[in-house]
């Protein structure tokens, strides 16, 4: 009987590995199929970009181009006067970045470790702020800017990161609060000020929730049309994202130059998230909870 019931316990776990390996051929190949998916226009974007127009417009179209026509790239980027668009859109990145780092560790510091009266109410306060839509404060903020005489300027997208995001502060407050409050006290014994523990304890900690706060800071700012559609009136002042669409309507809808273009204001938001990808995993788990 014993013999039975091991002969029977080992197929129960043989079968169940079984299952389990099947289970992960199934999960992988579905993976893949959606990575194929949302590859897919990204392939047909590369190879439209190396085309030429002549081999855009034939039909049936071609999966591949019959040559490599790498100049395209040149005169986007030439006949575009994309590397002044580029040079505005670095600059509008890097201050976003860099004001909301500051502001939001600032403020998710004080919400998690610092306690004064309505702290709560204030925290639920700004968390009630998601819940209203972009576009309801648009007109709003517009007035304000224009009464302000920052329209044609870049103010109206760079100082509101000096004021926080709501989702960021709240991100940043979950991972503070994982920090224990020894730290904090022990800092305090030695003379530490707020300033000191937030600059040199808090945020070195924080290191992974900070680099998705650039990260994605980065990429929103990068790819930001509608702010600099409002706001920037001249060609000089251009982002990358408006200059696609001036340079669409100055090239008649050259299809391989506009790829190609399009391909250039994609990449610095790929390599940043190529290379810094695994401090942006561990980072949404914090955000969600989760331990990686």
């Amino acid at each position: 009987m014993s013999t039975t019931a091991a002969s029977s316990s080992g197929s129960y776990f043989q079968s169940r590995r079984a299952r389990k390996r099947i289970a992960n051929i199934v999960i992988a190949i579905i993976m893949i199929a959606l990575g194929i998916v949302c590859l897919a226009p990204f392939w047909w974007m590369l190879s439209t970009s190396l085309k030429s127009m002549k081999e855009i417009m034939s039909f049936p179209p071609t999966k591949y181009p019959h040559a490599l026509h790498w100049e395209n790239y040149k005169h986007a980027w030439v006949s575009g006067h994309f590397s002044r668009y580029a040079l505005n859109t670095l600059f509008l990145s890097c201050v976003g970045v860099v004001a909301h780092i500051l502001s939001n560790t600032f403020i998710a510091y004080g919400f998690a470790k610092i306690k004064f009266p309505g702290k709560n109410f204030l925290f639920s306060l700004m968390l009630a702020t998601m819940m209203i839509p972009g576009f309801c404060t648009l007109i709003p903020q517009y007035i304000l800017f224009s009464k302000l005489h920052w329209v044609g300027t870049y103010l109206p997208l760079t100082i509101p990161g000096f004021f926080g995001s709501a989702f960021q502060i709240f991100m940043l407050r979950q991972f503070y609060l994982g920090i224990p409050n020894d730290l904090i006290e022990a800092a305090k014994i030695d003379g530490a000020n707020h300033f000191y523990i937030w600059s040199r304890i808090m945020v070195p900690l924080a290191k992974p929730a900070v680099i998705v706060i650039a990260i994605t800071t980065f990429q929103g700012a990068w790819n930001d049309f509608l702010g600099p559609l409002l706001y920037v009136n001249k060609e000089s002042m251009f982002n990358i994202q408006i200059g696609l669409t001036a340079f669409r309507s100055a090239e008649l809808t050259q299809w391989n130059y506009l790829m190609a273009a399009s391909l250039i204001s994609l990449a610095p938001v790929i390599l940043l998230f190529f290379f810094f990808q695994r401090y942006f995993i561990e980072g949404m788990n914090i955000a969600s909870g989760t331990k990686g």
